[in-house]
């Protein structure tokens, strides 16, 4: 499976081509001030550039995806974020990681526990295009079909090259067993557990996270109950994309964060 990230050249191999929002439309970030990207620095190339997205929990701690904060050369120093900007690469306030704390059972079972709370070394300052997020209560479980927001700046199609700007989709949470079982008739089957949230237009696709959204939000309403992970592709009709759930982990992430 697909996680949704890319990263910058000369870092790493890429984990898959670089995408974004399939299906969405261009946004403005005081629409969505808790939603920061996650830059990575090129090691060859000495070249920062956005890789995945993350969430601002306080002034000084983020929630992002873990395998956008892991790996055989991953290094905190190879990390910084851009908050406050519309467009990808430029503008906002820039903040370099110090640590991050990725879930202690991320890599046991396939994609499970893929989440992190990230801390910077200096902190943000809330202005109206930099606020936190409000993240979903613990036990929280969306009902099937209610609609549901990704928004990133990945790129359109699969292999396609990144957006310049933010980009939103509206999509729709699917039953997790259903999902569960179509990822298993994979020929190469993947695991769907309790604490991720499949969402999508079943049958239909077309609209989706993807390569480059990793790390990003879900949203429903206003209230973060997602974090962009992984997926067969992007915006597939017939196995939908899949984002770590944040309500199993809310005790933990305030543990570190408050």
């Amino acid at each position: 499976m697909a996680s949704r990230v890319i990263l910058a050249l000369g870092l790493f191999v890429a984990v898959a081509s670089a995408n974004r929002i399939v299906g969405g439309q261009p946004t403005t970030i005081d629409r969505y001030p808790w939603i920061v990207q996650s830059e990575s620095l090129g090691i060859f190339t000495g070249a920062w550039s956005q890789s995945c997205a993350a969430n601002i929990l306080t002034t000084r701690y983020l929630v992002s995806a873990a395998h956008c904060f892991a790996g055989i050369l991953y290094s905190p120093a190879y990390r910084r974020i851009r908050a406050g900007s519309t467009y990808r690469n430029t503008g906002g306030v820039i903040s370099y990681v110090e640590i991050e704390f990725n879930h202690p059972t991320y890599g046991q079972l396939g994609a499970d526990g893929d989440i992190t709370v990230v801390r910077l070394i200096e902190p943000l300052v809330y202005t109206p295009v930099v606020q936190q997020v409000t993240i979903a209560a613990h036990g929280t479980v969306l009902p099937d079909n209610v609609p549901v927001v990704h928004a990133g700046w990945g790129t359109t199609t699969q292999g396609g090259t990144a957006s310049s700007v933010l980009l939103d989709t509206t999509i729709y949470t699917i039953n997790n067993a259903l999902c569960a079982q179509r990822y298993l008739e994979l020929p190469n089957p993947a695991i769907v557990t309790e604490n991720m949230i499949c969402a999508g237009l079943l049958n239909v696709g077309g609209r989706d996270a993807c390569q480059g959204d990793s790390g990003g939000p879900l949203y429903y309403g206003t209230i973060l109950v997602g974090v962009v992970s992984w997926g067969h592709g992007c915006a597939n009709e017939t196995y939908p994309g899949v984002s770590t759930a944040v309500a199993p982990y809310t005790p933990w992430i305030v543990e570190i964060a408050v």
